[in-house]
């Protein structure tokens, strides 16, 4: 077996892990405010800040997980991030112009001028939450394949804390020195490493099987795993053009308009036109990626004939043991963890940006320009890396495969969110009171149904008695949380007089931290 991780494999993880450290904490040597830290002046170009898009929004879920949707099913989940690109086009054309007129550093700043403080406050709270649960799981993820890899050496029990620990440590180091401008560029090289670590996959896999890919095309098509396109349109399956095109739009609405992780990186552009091209072609560029790691477990399945695996979240990490040589191990871990740091760094930095801008400056009154202002920005880069680090330790691994688990935690969220943006937009009459009564509605009821689908999957006898709510697939979370906010809010506007202005947009918001 060349699976064993050797010395050459751990020379190549230990040169990424160093390059990438060293580069994030030469490029933000040089920090000398918030806004800087935070947005980075506003002086990436859009091309950089397009793959980092793809960069944060790839980690070792899509390594590990993603695989093993098309090794157990089919093509079908094309389906969603199809939808994706629509739900970006909407992004670039509505609220990006709105973030942009206010020269805003945080996304929730927009519902202050439309509602008030106590909604940016609100909103920036559940983000947070939300936020940290999603890329716990995500780190979590990466010490999977790790555990498998170099288990040999170490206890499991002992090798996921520690690749856990490793990981957070090394990646608060950059983040905490570097802010936004470590996050976008480092995110560059790690994007590369990722994409050379699928491709070197694909490569492998071909010449795994007899006629290549040719073979494992003409086997994955007679099993009908090529199937790209499911016109059912029940509410119960995620992989279909019904729940894909609508709901996965819907899904990109909230992540890349609502979430700051996502409009942090897009403030950072030079201009409004940058940031929508950007947007746009990071959906183009993130569903050739899905394809490629989809057509991996497809060649996967083909290997193993179709065997059985314990999760599917194992299989791509156990090809990676049995079958790839020295050197492209080292290479794979390094692209398996690059992609986790990179989500994660960008979640760390987001949510510093939204602890000071949403809750310390507003408090304390201070200017984002103050020294201390960078001070305790870096302070809070520093508890949320601590924090991040500290609920993957605390993560317990389940069947269900973690990106389906990371995706419904962010989904069950962003529809009040994105339904809150919603009643500033559309509905005039709302005001502070109907949207916070209208997300926090539309939350709950989001988390019974993704909870009722917990309970289910471990009793099964409850099926019955939550009826079809556990069977809503994850797709259709954000517009059912939307609809279920945007409605509260509309029926709670009625038990007031409304108040004066032109219905539609919320108005202009005015430079502020």
């Amino acid at each position: 077996m060349t699976g064993r991780f050797n010395l050459l494999d751990l020379f190549v993880l230990l040169l990424y892990l160093s390059g990438t450290t060293a580069l994030g904490m030469w490029i933000g040597r040089s920090q000398k405010s918030a806004n800087e830290y935070f947005v980075a002046e506003r002086a990436i170009p859009w091309w950089a800040v397009m793959f980092s898009i793809v960069a944060s929004e790839t980690s070792a879920l899509t390594f590990i997980s993603i695989p093993g949707l098309s090794y157990t099913g089919n093509l079908g989940f094309l389906e969603v991030v199809a939808g994706y690109i629509l739900g970006r086009i909407v992004v670039a054309y509505t609220l990006l112009p709105r973030y942009f007129n206010g020269n805003l550093v945080t996304a929730y700043a927009l519902l202050e001028t439309r509602f008030g403080l106590g909604t940016r406050r609100f909103t920036s709270v559940v983000f947070m939450i939300t936020r940290a649960m999603a890329d716990a799981v995500r780190v979590f993820a990466t010490a999977i394949p790790v555990a498998l890899i170099i288990g040999p050496v170490m206890p499991r029990e002992y090798t996921m804390p520690a690749a856990i620990v490793v990981l957070g440590v090394l990646t608060v180091i950059y983040t905490y020195r570097g802010g936004m401008k470590a996050v976008v560029w480092t995110e560059l090289l790690q994007a590369s490493i990722y994409l050379v670590g699928g491709i070197s996959a694909i490569i492998l896999l071909g010449q795994s099987v007899d006629g290549g890919w040719t073979t494992i095309l003409d086997r994955a098509g007679a099993a009908g795993k090529l199937q790209a396109i499911d016109w059912y349109t029940g509410f119960d399956r995620p992989h279909t053009m019904f729940a894909g095109l609508i709901g996965g739009a819907f899904l990109a609405m909230a992540s890349h308009g609502a979430d700051q992780i996502i409009v942090q990186r897009l403030l950072s552009s030079r201009s409004l036109k940058q940031a929508q091209v950007a947007i746009i072609g990071s959906g183009i560029a993130v569903f050739a990626q899905m394809a490629l790691f989809l057509m991996v477990g497809l060649g996967l399945w083909v290997v193993y004939g179709g065997q059985s695996f314990p999760q599917a979240d194992q299989i791509f990490p156990t090809f990676i043991i049995e079958r790839m040589p020295h050197g492209l191990i080292g290479l794979i871990v390094a692209a398996i963890i690059a992609a986790t740091m990179s989500t994660h760094s960008g979640a760390i930095n987001a949510l510093a940006a939204s602890s000071v801008y949403d809750i310390y400056l507003p408090f304390t009154g201070r200017s984002a320009d103050d020294a201390r202002t960078l001070k305790v920005s870096k302070v809070m880069a520093l508890a949320w890396g601590v924090a991040l680090t500290a609920g993957a330790l605390l993560f317990k691994e389940q069947g269900t495969p973690v990106v389906v688990i990371a995706l419904s935690i962010a989904s069950f969220t962003q529809g009040g969110l994105l339904g809150g943006f919603f009643l500033g937009m559309f509905w005039d009459r709302a005001n502070q009171r109907d949207a916070i009564l209208g997300m926090s509605v539309g939350i709950s009821c989001m988390a019974f149904i993704v909870f009722a689908k917990q309970i289910v999957a471990a009793y099964p006898s409850m099926a019955s008695t939550l009826g079809g709510v556990a069977t809503i697939a994850w797709p259709w979370y954000v517009l059912i949380g939307l609809t279920i906010t945007f409605v509260t809010g509309m029926l709670s506007s009625f038990t007031h007089a409304a108040p004066g202005g032109t219905a539609g947009a919320p108005p202009v918001p005015r430079s502020r931290p």
